[in-house]
């Protein structure tokens, strides 16, 4: 008998986020999966009442852009979850937000599963449905549209389409994209939400005044009246 992987969507930081599946998922399955990229383990953080005494699999992640590095690292990492899939034990694999949100997991998920393993994918609360919450308003309504973007080089252009737009994923383009909203007079109709449903948690409704390095950081541009 294989074992089975999970990847747990834990949510954008709010441990009372987690979904009851999620729960039940992490407590079911006696080997825990998370990404090591270097820094502090906010997933592992978020999960921590449900995994204790469980066993930890950490994988080396990097934060970097290199596509070889990428490749090489998933490719160990997914190695690494099919030796214990192998063994017959399930793994859950925690992934923050959602795992089909711009999700390491995502790239895991297809390897694994290519190396003839079964991986589901345990949906969890994305961090742009929080941090509507957390604004009060809703991203969208009626018919129309919500697009969510990454802060990639041709951003330009998707901001011009009709809606409601995410942006996601600025880290180092933080300064970049909020000059390209001001050039293309969005300021005022943009609003940020950093650290969503975690402890430090702000609001910028006056983007002129953002500060802060925009890793866990996002804004919504709403599609003029």
């Amino acid at each position: 008998m294989k074992g089975r992987l999970y990847g747990v969507g834990v949510g954008p930081g709010d441990p009372e986020l987690l979904t009851l599946k999620a729960v039940r998922i992490l407590r079911a399955c006696p080997v825990i999966a998370a990404p090591d990229a270097g820094g502090d383990q906010l997933a592992l953080a978020i999960a921590g009442e449900h995994i204790k005494d469980k066993e930890l699999l950490l994988c080396r992640l990097p934060m970097t852009r290199d596509p070889e590095v990428l490749s090489r690292c998933r490719g160990e990492a997914a190695a690494q979850l099919c030796a214990v899939l192998a063994q017959g034990r399930d793994v859950a694999f925690l992934t923050l937000g959602d795992p089909s949100v711009y999700a390491t997991y995502s790239y895991l998920h297809r390897l694994v599963r290519a190396a003839g393993y079964e991986a589901l994918a345990v949906p969890g609360v994305p961090s742009f449905c929080a941090a509507a919450a957390a604004l009060g308003e809703p991203l969208c309504e009626g018919e129309q549209a919500l697009h969510i973007l990454p802060a990639a080089p041709e951003l330009d252009r998707a901001l011009e389409q009709p809606g409601t737009k995410v942006i996601m994923k600025m880290g180092r383009r933080r300064e970049e994209t909020l000059a390209l909203l001001e050039r293309q007079g969005l300021l005022e109709r943009s609003a940020m939400v950093e650290r969503c449903t975690m402890p430090g948690e702000t609001v910028v409704r006056d983007l002129s005044q953002a500060a802060g390095d925009g890793y866990f950081a996002l804004v919504v541009v709403r599609e003029e009246d």
